[in-house]
C-alpha cells in the first residue's frame, strides 16, 4: 500500500521516454527477416456483423504460415482485458482508441505486423492512431469494412472493402497487395500460385520474335520441368533457377524471397559448353522442344554445374547407378538460369492431358466458399456436370495422397482411414487429392497410362467405395521423380500445398529407392522422410499425416495395419514382387487388390511378355 501510494506522488516531469539501442534492422534479422523490418498496423474498422474478426484473423494465420511475424489485436478481447475499466462514455471511447493505438504501436515497433479490428467510427480517434505511427515512422493502413453514414469517414482511407460482395479470400488478397504496395511484404506472397504463361499480346509478339531469336533445344525431361514451373507448382521460382537461388536450394533447401519457401530440389536447365559459348550474350533465349517453339529464357545466367556437390547434397550419394544420378552426370556442364515465359500450356497429346490439372484448377475445386463438384472422372472446365456419380459438395479440408505404384487394399485402407480421423476432428467434407507422379519415372515402375487405368477401375469397381468417389479428385502432379528420399519428400508436399491441399499423408520411404550398389538396402531409411516432413522449413500451412505400414495379413485374408507382436502373420508383398506376379500371369494373395485393378496391371505386364 505504501508503494503504491508513494508512486502516484512522483512528479510527472521525473518520467522520461527511453529509445532502445536495438534498431529496427536488428530486430528484423533477430525474427528470421534479414533485415527487412516489416512492423507496420493494419487498422480494420467497422461495425459489428462487418466480419472483421474473421479477416483479420485469417489474414494472421496467411501472414504467420508464410514464416512472418503477425499479431491481431480484437477490440472484443481487449475490452475483456486492457480495457476492461473502461465504459461506454466519451472519454472513455476516446481513452480505449488510445490504448489500442498505442499497443499496436508497441508490436509495429518491435517488427510485428499488428492487425486491429476496431469499431472506431469517430474520424478523430483513427486519425490521432495513424499520427501515432507517422511520429515514429511506422506504417499505419487504415481499411473500412462495410462503412456506412453512421461512420466518420476518412477522406482518403487506404482501402475500402464491402463484404457484402466481396469474399474474406478477396479481402485478404486486397489488404495483402496494400501491404505489398508499401513494401511491406514481397509481393510474392500475394498470389499463392504464379503462372509463368504468356498473355495472348505477348504470345503474339514472341511468335513474330521467334525466327529473330537464338534458340535451344530442350530435352523431354526439361520439358516436364517447364511445365512444373509454367503452371506454379515450383511458385515463388519466376523460372530456371538463377546461381543465387540455386545455392538457396542446395544448402538451405529454401528460397530466401522475403520470407522462406521450402525448396529443396534442384530445378535447373543444362547446357554443354558450346552452347554457353554461343548464347551467353544474348538477352534472351529461345527454348525448343522438337522443334517446336515452347518457351522464352530472359536474361540468362550460366554458372557452372558441380555435379558431384549437386548430387552429394540433394542425394546423399554420387553412385552413377542411381537412375537420377546418372542422368545429371550424363548431362551439360553448364547450367541456365532466368526468367521463363511460356508460349501456351504444355499438352502432352497422350490422352491424360485431362488430368493434368494445374494449381489455380485444383483450387478452384477446392475453394471453401464455392460448391465444388468431384466426380471420379477428371474435373475439367468442359465437363457438364452430367456425370451419374457427381455430387456437389463444399470441401473443408483436403487430404493428399501421391503414390507412383498401382493402388491396393492397403492404400485404400490408409486413405478411408484419413478421411474418417479427418471427419472424427469436425470436418464435414473432406476431399482426397489421388495425385500421381506422372513425370519422368525409373524404367521398372508402372507407366502412368496403366496407373490411371488401374486408379479408375478401382474407384469405378469397388463395390464397397472405400476412396468414396464422390469425394476423390484424380488429378496427374507432372513433376519428374528424382528419387531422392526425405529431401524429395518436401518438394512433394510444398506441391500439394500450393495446390490447396492442408493434409498430406506420407509413408514409408517417400521417393525412395533401393540402394544403387546394394539392392537388399534402402538408400534412405524409411521413417527419415515422415520425420523430416514434420520438421521442414516453409511448410507450415500442411498438417503431415504419417501412417502405419499397411501388410497383407493372412489369417483374415485381408489388408491390415501391421502389428509387430503378430509378425509372422504378415506378408509384405513388394513392389517389385507384385510387378512380378502381375507379369508371370500369376494371382495375388485374395483381398491384397480390388479384381478390377489387379486385372488392368496382369494386362499390361502379360503384353510385354508376349511382345518381348
Amino acid at each position: 500500500m505504501f508503494l503504491t501510494s508513494l508512486i502516484t506522488k512522483v512528479d510527472q516531469t521525473n518520467v522520461h521516454c527511453h529509445f532502445s539501442k536495438i534498431t529496427r534492422e536488428k530486430r528484423s534479422v533477430a525474427l528470421g527477416q534479414r533485415g527487412n523490418f516489416r512492423g507496420c498496423t493494419i487498422w480494420l474498422t467497422g461495425l459489428s456483423c462487418a466480419r472483421k474478426s474473421s479477416i483479420v484473423y485469417a489474414l494472421e494465420e496467411y501472414i504467420v504460415n508464410k514464416g512472418l511475424s503477425a499479431y491481431c489485436l480484437d477490440d472484443d478481447n481487449i475490452q475483456c482485458g486492457l480495457n476492461k475499466n473502461l465504459g461506454c462514455s466519451n472519454d472513455d471511447r476516446v481513452e480505449n482508441s488510445r490504448r489500442i493505438a498505442e499497443v499496436s504501436k508497441l508490436f509495429a515497433d518491435a517488427g510485428f505486423m499488428c492487425i486491429v479490428s476496431h469499431s472506431s467510427s469517430i474520424l478523430e480517434d483513427r486519425h490521432n492512431a495513424r499520427q501515432l505511427h507517422e511520429n515514429a515512422q511506422l506504417p499505419f493502413i487504415e481499411v473500412f469494412i462495410n462503412i456506412d453514414t453512421l461512420y466518420e469517414s476518412s477522406k482518403n482511407p487506404d482501402l475500402s472493402i464491402d463484404t457484402n460482395i466481396v469474399s474474406s479470400e478477396k479481402a485478404i488478397e486486397m489488404i495483402l497487395n496494400k501491404l505489398a504496395e508499401h513494401k511491406i511484404i514481397s509481393p510474392i506472397l500475394v498470389y499463392p500460385v504464379r503462372e509463368l504463361l504468356m498473355c495472348d499480346q505477348r504470345r503474339s509478339e514472341s511468335l513474330e520474335q521467334f525466327p529473330q531469336m537464338d534458340k535451344f533445344d530442350i530435352t523431354s525431361l526439361d520439358l516436364q520441368w517447364v511445365q512444373v514451373l509454367s503452371e506454379g507448382w515450383a511458385t515463388p521460382l519466376t523460372g530456371f533457377m538463377r546461381e543465387t537461388e540455386y545455392l538457396q536450394c542446395l544448402h538451405f533447401g529454401c528460397l530466401m524471397k522475403g520470407h522462406i519457401e521450402n525448396q529443396t530440389i534442384p530445378i535447373v536447365l543444362p547446357c554443354s559448353s558450346i552452347d554457353k559459348e554461343r548464347l551467353k550474350s544474348n538477352s534472351m533465349i529461345a527454348l525448343c522442344y522438337n522443334e517446336k517453339f515452347i518457351a522464352i529464357i530472359k536474361s540468362p545466367e550460366f554458372f557452372e554445374h558441380r555435379k558431384e556437390e549437386r548430387c552429394a547434397r540433394t542425394f546423399g550419394t554420387t553412385d552413377i547407378h542411381h537412375p537420377y544420378i546418372k542422368m545429371i552426370m550424363e548431362s551439360g556442364d553448364w547450367l541456365i538460369g532466368g526468367d521463363l515465359e511460356v508460349v501456351e500450356r504444355i499438352r502432352w497429346n497422350d490422352g491424360l492431358d485431362q488430368y493434368r490439372l494445374t494449381p489455380i484448377e485444383l483450387r478452384q475445386h477446392f475453394r471453401d466458399l464455392q460448391m465444388i463438384q468431384i466426380s471420379l472422372f477428371p474435373l475439367t472446365s468442359a465437363c457438364t456436370c452430367t456425370c451419374p456419380t457427381s455430387g456437389f459438395i463444399s470441401a473443408d479440408a483436403v487430404f493428399a495422397f501421391q503414390l507412383r505404384n498401382p493402388i491396393h487394399n492397403g492404400h485404400s485402407l490408409l486413405m478411408q482411414t484419413t478421411r474418417n480421423l479427418l471427419i472424427e476432428q469436425n470436418f464435414q467434407n473432406p476431399v482426397l487429392l489421388l495425385h500421381p507422379l506422372g513425370g519422368w519415372t525409373k524404367d521398372d515402375d508402372v507407366p502412368i497410362h496403366v496407373r490411371i487405368a488401374q486408379y479408375q477401375a478401382f474407384l469405378k469397381e469397388d463395390p464397397d467405395d472405400r476412396l468414396n468417389r464422390s469425394r476423390t479428385v484424380l488429378a496427374i502432379f507432372p513433376s519428374p521423380v528424382c528419387y531422392a528420399g526425405p529431401t524429395e519428400v518436401q518438394w512433394h508436399a510444398k506441391t500439394r500445398m500450393v495446390a490447396g491441399a492442408n493434409f498430406y499423408i506420407v509413408g514409408r520411404d517417400p521417393a525412395g529407392i533401393p540402394h544403387p550398389s546394394n539392392k537388399s538396402k534402402d538408400l534412405y531409411e524409411p521413417t527419415h522422410g515422415s520425420r523430416v516432413l514434420t520438421m521442414a522449413p516453409g511448410l507450415n500451412q500442411l498438417h503431415i499425416l504419417p501412417f502405419k505400414v499397411a501388410a497383407y495379413h493372412r489369417p483374415s485374408k485381408t489388408m491390415m495395419f501391421y502389428d509387430p507382436s503378430k509378425h509372422e502373420e504378415f506378408d509384405f508383398i513388394s513392389g517389385s514382387r507384385m510387378r512380378n506376379i502381375a507379369r508371370t500371369g500369376q494371382q495375388p494373395p485374395d483381398g491384397f487388390m480390388l479384381s478390377a485393378g489387379w486385372n488392368v496391371l496382369a494386362s499390361y505386364y502379360q503384353s510385354l511378355t508376349v511382345g518381348s
